[in-house]
């Protein structure tokens, strides 16, 4: 049974960060990230650098492997929405 938790696990490990690719689509489509809070975006990537170093060392391949999607989508919506922010596009 832990076995099957585990897969399930790693699963949604790999989907999970994959719900930000269509965020970052709405924000280039519209050359706005308006409807999205600076400082939320901020914090929370923040708080998944601190947090990325125990899931890199983490012998949990779920733990791991999250760490890694997420720190690289999250990273692409922080991006996004630092080009984004207020409708001005920064070339």
């Amino acid at each position: 049974m832990n076995v099957l938790f585990e897969k399930l696990g790693l699963i949604a490990a790999v989907i999970l960060p994959l719900w930000n690719i269509p965020l970052v689509y709405r924000m280039i489509q519209r050359k706005s990230s308006k409807d999205i809070s600076l400082s939320w975006t901020l914090g929370v990537w923040i708080c998944f650098l601190f947090m990325a170093p125990s899931g890199f060392a983490s012998e949990d391949i779920v733990y791991r492997t999250f760490s890694v999607m997420n720190l690289i989508f999250f990273t692409m919506v922080v991006v996004t929405v630092l080009r984004y922010h207020k409708g001005a596009v920064r070339d």
